[in-house]
């Protein structure tokens, strides 16, 4: 008779009389006494992190975890109205809709950071005079390319995101400024040069490139930025049902909208056909 097959696995694991998790007695030993932010971190790195990248993953879950009536939050508010009965499906709704635009940039910024490093000749820098040079090339060869920097500028906050100092000084104060955060904000001081005007860094870079400094697999950035709005959208579903606001949103456009003609594909303007 052959062998069952065999599924190792590190995390959760159950028997009539108890549950590990990561090696530990999930009732005696988790339960009550680790964070659910360092149970996260522990979960995908499995290795408990210290108190400081603790803290630092923590301010990242926070600096992302609602920024209002955002693209995700309305659909997760419109869903929910549409089918009050799949709060999944509201909360599922909201965090398809990270990509590019939103949430995104997290992982994005980090990986583009983490690309740049490892492709950086010798030895990194160790002071501002060297992460400026840097920069100053990586900006300036992203401009050659007509590619975006990820990570710089934000639709709101035009004069500097709140979050992007805040980050940087917690990752400081714990030891935890690493060359991901050294390269980020060495292209917040350097980037005018190139582009003639002066765009913020925004806290989605931010957080990607303090993420990748804890050294959390940038392959998950994105998916901590999703675990971070997954609160966010669970208060925005919680505002719904005290003060609900969707039903608005979609009378707004269903009372509103315009008859107008026709605007047939017109493929060829795109470049032609293929075949």
């Amino acid at each position: 008779m052959a062998e069952p097959p065999v599924y190792p696995t590190a995390l959760g694991a159950s028997s009539p009389h108890s549950i590990t998790l990561l090696g530990a007695d999930l009732a005696r030993d988790v339960m009550g006494t680790v964070g659910f932010g360092e149970l996260a971190f522990w979960l995908a790195t499995q290795r408990r992190p210290t108190s400081g990248e603790t803290r630092v993953f923590e301010a990242v879950l926070a600096a992302l975890a609602d920024h209002g009536f955002t693209p995700t939050a309305i659909v997760t508010r419109l869903t929910y109205l549409s089918a009050p009965d799949s709060v999944q499906g509201a909360l599922a709704a909201g965090l398809l809709g990270g990509g590019s635009r939103f949430l995104g940039v997290t992982e994005d910024c980090g990986r583009f950071l983490h690309d740049v490093l490892t492709g950086a000749e010798g030895p990194l820098p160790d002071d501002d005079a060297g992460w400026d040079a840097l920069a100053l090339a990586t900006v300036t060869a992203r401009r050659a390319a007509s590619r975006l920097v990820p990570g710089l500028g934000h639709h709101v906050h035009k004069d500097g995101d709140p979050r992007t100092p805040r980050l940087l000084e917690i990752a400081t104060d714990e030891g935890l400024y690493g060359p991901h955060l050294a390269l980020f904000a060495a292209i917040g001081r350097v980037h005018p040069q190139v582009l003639g005007r002066t765009l913020p860094l925004n806290g989605a870079g931010v957080c990607g490139a303090a993420l990748a400094d804890l050294g959390l697999p940038l392959e998950l950035l994105r998916g901590f930025a999703l675990l971070a709005r997954t609160a966010g959208l669970i208060g925005q579903l919680a505002e719904e049902l005290r003060h609900p606001v969707a039903n608005d949103v979609f009378l707004s456009v269903d009372l509103n909208n315009r008859p107008v003609p026709p605007d047939p594909y017109a493929p060829d303007a795109l470049g032609g056909r293929d075949g």
